[in-house]
């Protein structure tokens, strides 16, 4: 019971709901991460190098995120960096192999993007539980299931993903079926981002 009593909020259940999708959205391509440098840009050993830009820019782009919330709020400023993020990524369909500088500046410029995935929902989270009135009596139960919408997101886009693949004929390791896992990798996940987008746009958490 305590878990469901989040859901009676529809502040929460708009949050939740970009919480998936918008989690989905990123969950994809870490999950189809290694297919695509080892068989579309046929740079397995960069593999880890790409990850560290990512984390790296991720890292280092908290504190500009947390400022622009400061001045545009919480909601507008994630919406805007899934937007950079959409604008960033689709162009990881069009490369191919041994693009590893073009590859290299998407790692970093959605990296930059990611840096508000980590810093805003908290705090939406936060003002959405303060705006119910549930200050002190009730986090547990609200960050309980918003934690096992985190966990939901991964197992979703596995099972998305690599089922899609095998679909169209996706093979790892094999020289064909790589224009599929490219649709998959970046095409997917940018219109998912989109969508998470316009729904958290229009969600009612402005004055959270």
């Amino acid at each position: 019971r305590a878990m469901a009593e989040p859901f009676a909020s529809r502040r929460f259940r708009a949050l939740f709901a970009v919480l998936i999708v918008n989690g989905v959205a990123s969950a994809i391509p870490a999950t189809l991460f290694l297919f695509f440098a080892a068989d579309r840009l046929q740079l397995a050993p960069m593999a880890g190098l790409f990850l560290v830009l990512y984390f790296v820019a991720a890292a280092c782009s908290v504190a500009p995120w947390v400022a622009a919330a400061r001045r545009v709020g919480e909601a507008r400023a994630w919406a805007g960096s899934m937007l950079v993020a959409a604008l960033v990524f689709v162009w990881a369909f069009g490369i191919g192999p041994g693009d590893a500088l073009a590859f290299g500046v998407i790692c970093v410029l959605s990296g930059f993007a990611l840096g508000a995935d980590l810093a805003l929902p908290p705090a939406l989270l936060a003002g959405v539980i303060a705006s119910e009135g549930h200050s002190g009596q009730r986090e547990a139960a609200y960050f309980g299931v918003w934690n096992w919408g985190v966990q939901i997101t991964l197992a979703l886009a596995a099972g998305i993903a690599l089922p899609l693949l095998d679909w169209l004929g996706y093979v790892p390791g094999a020289a064909a079926g790589t224009g599929a896992l490219a649709a998959a990798y970046a095409l997917l996940p940018c219109a998912l981002k989109l969508l998470a987008a316009t729904m958290l746009w229009r969600a009612p958490l402005r004055d959270c």
